[in-house]
């Protein structure tokens, strides 16, 4: 006899009999992920025991080169965990720098990355001493840290483009998804430190959707600075072109003075002096006669393009007015000055400055300048003055210590810098938060600078 079912049950029967296979297929799913767990647990445990005795082999050695190669082989096993075995607990933990007993995988981590100081005058040992003065980064990202920037560059020129693509990659993202630029067209630096790196179509990609004026010029000036350092005379070019053409149309009349020094590193002198010219005579000709300037005369900026175009007592008038809120501009206008040949002018003014590091940059700028100018004699002179100043601050003040490393490798073109350096460093890591706080991304710009012979984070 035939079963006959009523449609409705008859659906039901249907929907229990897919329930039913769902269920036991999902199971079984779930029973082969749980079995391949299991299979990746076993031989992740292994290299991880294997790990932990190359660790312990390592605490237990005196000999340096034997304690980096255990590490070495033991960071290398746990890597291997996370890339054979990304199914096994252990992977999960260390991706997430959990602690596995009472093994800090993070520390470790830390503990690696000092390795490079097994060699305490190197470069890179510099670079991770330097790390570890700056404040941490805040996530996620909203603040501009031209700080941890300028370490990324660093590590770039300096041989480790790895470290330096871990750095900036989350202030990429950052841009990216919009939370690092603000209604004034901040981008965080990121722009900058992307075209030092040699990312230039990424860093303009960046630049050219900020409206803002400043953010725009000055990247663009920035760009093109790091073209005009590579070689490429072109880009350079369009890009002073660009700058100044953004400029006209949008009345950023405040940053013309990035604009007239953008054009004199493309080779247009005539098109950037007409340009600075004009721009002194419609918004600043009253600086031209005046001895002592007062307020908010003028953009830093326009001081250091007179110094570019040899004009050094207008040079030196703007400066006077801008030099305390933007103190940078001292160092960096002396020394224009004293490279075109103003040098006892320049050299006239930095004795004037109160401000002991700054001083001592601004008598280091006068060492190259001296140098660049066949005139050594002049250098070995300026370079006692220098010392003296390291000398009468006990060797507590890390700015000028890097200073006067920099001077040294001007004058000396050999390793002795390396040791001033060092002490720099040590002076930083001795001194008070206040100070850990600031000086690492001077100290960054100066080892660059020493090391690439360009100012490319100054």
């Amino acid at each position: 006899m035939a079963l006959v079912f009523a449609p409705s049950r008859f659906a039901a029967f249907l929907s229990a009999l897919v329930l039913a296979v769902a269920t036991l297929a999902g199971a079984a799913g779930a029973w082969a992920a749980e079995g391949r767990g299991q299979d990746a647990n076993s031989p992740a445990n292994r290299l991880f025991v294997q790990a932990m005795q190359l660790v312990r082999q390592a605490d237990n050695t005196f000999d340096t080169a034997e304690e980096s190669r255990f590490l070495k082989e033991a960071d290398r096993l746990l890597n291997e965990i996370v890339a054979k075995y990304p199914d096994s607990s252990l992977a999960v933990q260390l991706v997430t720098n959990q602690f596995v007993g009472d093994f800090d995988f993070y520390e470790f981590r830390g503990r690696i990355k000092a390795l490079v100081c097994n060699e305490p005058l190197s470069s890179l040992c510099f670079l991770h001493r330097i790390g570890e003065l700056l404040p941490p980064v805040e996530t996620p990202i909203a603040a501009a840290r031209w700080d941890w920037l300028s370490l990324a560059v660093a590590y770039q020129q300096l041989g480790d483009p790895g470290r330096a693509k871990e750095i900036v990659s989350p202030f990429v993202s950052a841009v990216r998804r919009g939370k690092a630029a603000d209604s004034t067209g901040q981008d965080l630096f990121v722009a900058r430190a992307l075209a030092l790196m040699g990312q230039a179509p990424l860093a303009l990609d960046i630049t050219r959707q900020i409206t803002d004026c400043g953010t725009r010029i000055y990247n663009l000036g920035d760009i093109g600075k790091a073209a005009a350092w590579r070689g490429d005379a072109a880009q350079a070019a369009a890009l002073a072109e660009e700058a100044k053409q953004y400029a006209a149309s949008h009345g950023c009349s405040w940053e013309l003075g990035i604009v007239v020094q953008a054009l004199l590193r493309a080779g247009k002198e005539a098109e950037a002096r007409t340009l600075f010219l004009n721009t002194v005579e419609t918004q600043f000709s009253k600086f031209r006669e005046a001895k002592e300037l007062k307020g908010d005369c003028c953009p830093p900026e326009l001081a250091v393009a007179a110094a570019d175009l040899g004009d050094p007592n207008l040079a030196l008038g703007m400066l006077r007015n801008v030099q305390d809120e933007n103190p940078w501009t001292i160092p960096a206008v002396l020394g224009r000055l004293a490279r075109r040949g103003d040098a006892s002018a320049a050299l006239g003014y930095a004795e004037q400055v109160q401000d002991t590091d700054v001083r001592g940059e601004a008598l280091a700028e006068l060492i190259d300048a001296s140098v660049k100018r066949n005139e050594r004699a002049a250098g070995e002179q300026l370079m006692r003055r220098l010392s003296k100043l390291v000398e009468d601050s006990n060797g507590k003040r890390p700015g000028l210590l890097a200073q006067r490393a920099k001077a040294e490798k001007v004058l000396h073109g050999e390793d002795r810098w390396r040791t001033t350096f060092q002490q720099a460093i040590t002076a930083a890591e001795r001194a008070s938060n206040f100070v850990r706080r600031d000086i690492g991304a001077p100290l960054l710009a100066t080892l660059v600078r020493i090391e690439t012979g360009l100012p490319m984070l100054d």
